[in-house]
């Protein structure tokens, strides 16, 4: 049985960093959901088969379409495509780091995924985006660190926005969402940020 979802709300001026869960992406009803995908953008598992299956084939499609012309997308980079059957607008997909024992730059790429996904959004003059805990799964990031780097970098990324107002990150465990507002916290603190 699932907990109750959280949601913990950092407000940053008239932007709003959010952390909630445990969460579905997919039901997400932002302007954009981000998909941790492989550099294939083919699908996979985890949020990115959940990501192809709830949106159906027209994000495959455009995937495709993609790939045919960049061929692989490199770890920290991101692309857009459209959101198929989503309630999302968009689908934002950005590849993360293999978890290396951070000493291969895994810390830079990973914040590399939260800066390109938002700046993506932003361009696309859209106002919302939901993002999962990248890199944490398959990828092996431990939690605690990719928290810390995701909410420092999506916080960057949201001040520099001149179109999206809020991040959400929407996680799938309880324990995932914890090391995520502990995060949160910490950053809030850090720049005396009103939290609730």
């Amino acid at each position: 049985m699932h907990a109750s979802p959280q949601v913990l709300r950092v407000t940053m001026g008239d932007r709003v960093l959010a952390i909630s869960g445990p969460g579905d992406i997919t039901r997400q009803q932002t302007d954009a959901i981000v998909n941790a995908a492989n550099s294939s953008l083919l699908g996979g598992g985890g949020v990115d088969g959940a990501i192809h299956r709830a949106g159906g084939p027209a994000i495959l499609e455009a995937c495709r379409q993609i790939v045919e012309r960049i061929g692989r997308l490199p770890a920290g980079q991101a692309v857009a495509t459209p959101a198929g059957r989503l309630p999302a607008r968009y689908v934002i997909h950005t590849v993360g780091p293999f978890w290396s024992g951070g000493q291969q730059g895994e810390a830079e790429t990973l914040a590399g995924c939260h800066r390109e996904s938002i700046r993506i959004a932003d361009e696309l003059q859209l106002t919302s985006i939901a993002i999962p805990a990248i890199s944490t799964g398959a990828y092996r990031y431990p939690v605690d660190q990719a928290s810390q780097v995701a909410i420092t970098s999506a916080a960057e990324a949201l001040q520099k926005a001149a179109h999206v107002r809020e991040v959400r990150f929407v996680l799938f465990d309880s324990e995932t969402f914890t090391q995520y507002a502990h995060a949160a916290r910490a950053l809030a603190a850090n720049l005396s940020l009103k939290v609730d």
